[in-house]
């Protein structure tokens, strides 16, 4: 998980929606090894869905970091079970890959033990990098790095759910100070259509530059971590990539966005070769960003891109949007 944290040695006891968290502290403690106990707290920025805590563990054979996962939110705790119990899996299966995950401590999924539904794991190493500088290298390697996610090979038994769409024509919401309207009604009109077919492969489905830790040493930068597999699923390695796509137009230009999908393809990935399908699918990734990519702009600006204001991201969505019609539309 990130290095970005906020210090609060009593954030294991009340949370920041003013419920108490001893109870989450007492499970967590009696999972620990003998004379083990939770020194310390930090919560950890960056993300929206869940509460994100680094657990400094002290005992009789030294100290060790672990990361508590814990949704608070009433919409995702009401999710929570099946959000955490396909985390919990899909950790335990690629703890034996070369995808670096975190290792699952314990889950308790529908707290009948906590206060909220959480999970326990290791820390992983390095820090979220968003900024400007050194974003093209960074893309290289968020790129060959999802080329190796989607080799993950798993049996039928094993798989995660299929993928799901995270918007719809009748949910879409176009921006209401925008000078562009046909280029919105054009995009919804192409998710209005069935999705075509495709190869499934095994999928993060939520992979972004917010969601991978990155190590250096000197001019030696490589990718240390993957976080948040909770929306794992089955289905077009395109999907993958468009949300990529989408995230690295917003966060650095539709430039950027537009060159991801040929840098997955150098690294050795497989997309479709129908520009109309490969369009579907930036698509609908794209516009459930809309109107106004809020939804990850909270997060980034915690971690310090506070020049994404709301202005700014919907114009490069609207820019991005153009792109992927003069080049697959």
């Amino acid at each position: 998980m990130t290095g970005d944290t906020d210090t609060d040695t009593d954030l294991i006891e009340a949370g920041t929606d003013g419920h108490s968290w001893g109870t989450t502290r007492t499970w967590v403690e009696k999972g620990l090894s003998e004379g083990e106990r939770v020194e310390h707290v930090e919560r950890l920025r960056g993300g929206w869905t869940s509460e994100m805590r680094r657990l400094r563990i002290v005992g009789p054979r030294g100290g060790r970091s672990l990361v508590l996962r814990s949704f608070v939110k009433p919409f995702f705790r009401q999710h929570a079970e099946g959000l955490l119990t396909r985390e919990a899996d899909i950790l335990t299966l690629l703890s034996g890959t070369d995808v670096p995950a975190a290792t699952l401590q314990a889950v308790d999924a529908t707290a009948q033990h906590c206060d909220h539904p959480s999970l326990l794991m290791s820390l992983l190493p390095g820090s979220v990098r968003l900024d400007e500088d050194g974003a093209e290298q960074r893309s290289d390697l968020l790129a060959r790095q999802l080329v190796i996610i989607h080799q993950v090979q798993v049996t039928e038994q094993a798989r995660p759910r299929p993928y799901q769409a995270w918007i719809s024509p009748e949910r879409m919401r176009i921006p209401e100070a925008t000078d562009r309207p046909e280029l919105w009604h054009r995009a919804v009109d192409i998710i209005r259509r069935a999705p075509p077919d495709y190869r499934a492969c095994f999928l993060h489905r939520d992979f972004h530059p917010g969601n991978v830790l990155f190590a250096e040493d000197g001019d030696d930068l490589w990718i240390s971590g993957i976080v948040d597999w909770v929306e794992t699923s089955w289905g077009p390695a395109d999907l993958d990539v468009a949300h990529c796509s989408t995230a690295m137009a917003l966060l650095h230009g539709a430039p950027a966005g537009m060159l991801f999908a040929d840098r997955y393809i150098a690294a050795g990935g497989r997309l479709t070769t129908d520009p109309a399908a490969h369009l579907y699918w930036r698509i609908l990734d794209a516009l459930a960003f809309a109107p106004d990519a809020e939804k990850v702009a909270g997060p980034w600006r915690e971690l310090g891109r506070t020049d994404l204001t709301s202005t700014l991201l919907t114009s490069r969505l609207e820019d991005y949007l153009r792109e992927l019609f003069n080049r697959y539309g």
